[in-house]
């Protein structure tokens, strides 16, 4: 299996991101522990609503197909659905911008869900990380599992599209990912599963979280049997999984199975900053502003980050591996924050060369996710989550 001509191409980078992922703000009423961003607490340096609209502007002027709406918890700006309606639905008339946008549940109520029925260009994914109360909550927070579901019932009542249901997958709720698929389909809805990253409080949760060698591979089997293209509501994994594809010589995961950060994809944060994918907010990976001179365009097309992640890459220790063609060596942001080099394997390499490499780290010296702005909370401690379970 070998990298095809497409893949190929899109290493070299595009004029313009396919889509790209837009935190609007790192205000949030839950403190899930995986979260990417460390969400909790605004700041005060949030770009304001003239800014969104500008960046909106500049972004559909690049032909920008679609933004991915996140944050912390999206609906907590006052402006939300302004800047929603000013990308959908341009004041000027112009072209419009897809907006697909993940919440936790919390502010969906029964308006707002007719509000969203409304309006077109819009996806809307719900996040939920177990079918049942115990499961959830012990990520998301007590009381989210039974949100996630009112926020479900209310777009089911308003009658909105196939709305999402967004799963990352753990080591706990793996054994669940039937129940999940039942639930999509029980709503109408698409099912979408992600893999968990060691970003933001991720970084702390990981070692608890992540699924073992012999889940990667029941994550794999599962999505060989859901993943079909043909299907009418088929099961979407943001191309989270290519990793995977280690694992036969013979079939692939659907997706783009290649690392986009920088090349088609990134991530604007709530004060403007822009990094190379939402995995990595981290110094090392922030390419600009989008209050610089030349705003997202210059950003884009001129960063030397950008540059140069789409430079022609080695393979590194992965060179002797016949699998790297298939899975291209994994996700950068996975090894960043696990102390192993970007050329290096995957933390979860199902072949086992990244578990053997993560036991040579010194922990001292593994990279810390960006800003905090979580609220005080308690979160284990790694001797907590490397403890074995039972």
């Amino acid at each position: 299996m070998t990298a095809s001509p497409l893949v190929q191409q899109l290493k070299q980078g595009l004029d313009a991101p396919i889509c790209l992922t837009w935190e609007l703000t790192y205000a949030c009423n839950l403190a899930c522990v995986h979260c990417l961003s460390s969400s909790g607490r605004r700041d005060p340096r949030e770009l304001t609503t003239d800014e969104a609209t500008a960046v909106l502007d500049e972004l559909r002027r690049l032909q920008v197909f679609y933004i991915n709406i996140g944050g912390g918890e999206p609906m907590l700006r006052r402006d939300f659905f302004d800047i929603v309606d000013h990308a959908v639905a341009p004041p000027d008339g112009g072209l419009a911008i897809g907006v697909k946008f993940s919440t936790n549940g919390t502010y969906l109520d029964a308006a707002a869900a007719r509000r969203l029925a409304a309006t077109g260009y819009l996806d809307v994914q719900i996040s939920l990380d177990g079918t049942d109360a115990a499961t959830n909550d012990h990520v998301r927070g007590d009381g989210s599992y039974a949100k996630a579901r009112q926020a479900m019932d209310n777009l089911a009542d308003a009658g909105f599209g196939p709305f999402k249901i967004s799963v990352v997958v753990t080591r706990h709720n793996v054994d669940q990912l039937d129940e999940f698929k039942a639930l999509a389909d029980s709503y109408g809805a698409q099912l979408r599963i992600t893999r968990l990253r060691p970003s933001g409080r991720g970084a702390d949760s990981w070692h608890e979280l992540h699924p073992t060698n012999a889940q990667q591979r029941q994550i794999f089997d599962w999505l060989l049997l859901h993943g079909d293209s043909s299907a009418p509501l088929p099961v979407l994994t943001g191309d989270s999984f290519f990793h995977l594809n280690a694992l036969s010589a013979d079939v692939s995961l659907p997706g783009l199975n290649m690392c986009g950060a920088g090349r088609v994809v990134c991530l604007i944060d709530p004060i403007g900053d822009v990094y190379a994918c939402p995995f990595v907010i981290h110094d090392e990976f922030k390419a600009g502003s989008v209050r610089d001179p030349g705003g997202f365009t210059r950003v884009w097309r001129e960063s030397e980050l950008f540059l140069g992640l789409r430079e022609p890459e080695a393979a590194g220790a992965c060179t002797s591996c016949g699998s790297y063609d298939a899975c291209q060596g994994g996700c950068m942001a996975a090894k960043f924050f696990t102390g192993l080099p970007l050329d290096g394997p995957d933390p979860e390499c199902v072949n086992g060369h990244g578990e053997a490499a993560i036991g040579a780290v010194d922990l001292a010296i593994v990279p810390k996710p960006a800003a905090d702005h979580s609220r005080p909370v308690r979160l284990m401690s790694r001797r907590q989550a490397t403890a074995p379970l039972g």
